[in-house]
């Protein structure tokens, strides 16, 4: 599944649905924000259409940001069934991140 990009308005609909879902709350000049987009492209290819992961700039959408107590990028919130089941703040490997998703399937 292709990695899409999400708003306060669209988070609503894009995240809060069924299955596993990884939002990645990021800004546009976070260095370790930008290292990390290729590791969950990786991700988004390898493991396909049992998992949706969306991005939010946190400086274009700060109420959700606010909403769930995102205080350093990038910060990752791992979702099942709509509701938040893990996070993870800071640059993560592929390994790191693949095993909590284990976690979620």
């Amino acid at each position: 599944m292709a990695i899409v990009n999400v708003s306060d308005q669209s988070f609503g609909n894009e995240v809060e649905g069924q299955g596993t879902v990884v939002v990645d709350f990021w800004a546009p000049w976070c260095g370790p924000c930008k290292m990390i987009a290729p590791i969950l492209e990786e991700l988004s290819a390898e493991i396909g259409d049992s998992l949706k992961i969306a991005k939010l700039n946190v400086d274009e959408n700060p109420e959700t940001a606010s909403r769930f107590g995102v205080m350093s990028i990038p910060t990752l919130i791992f979702f099942k069934d709509g509701q938040p089941v893990d996070k993870v703040v800071g640059l993560n490997s592929k390994e790191s991140l693949k095993n909590i998703l284990a976690k979620h399937q």
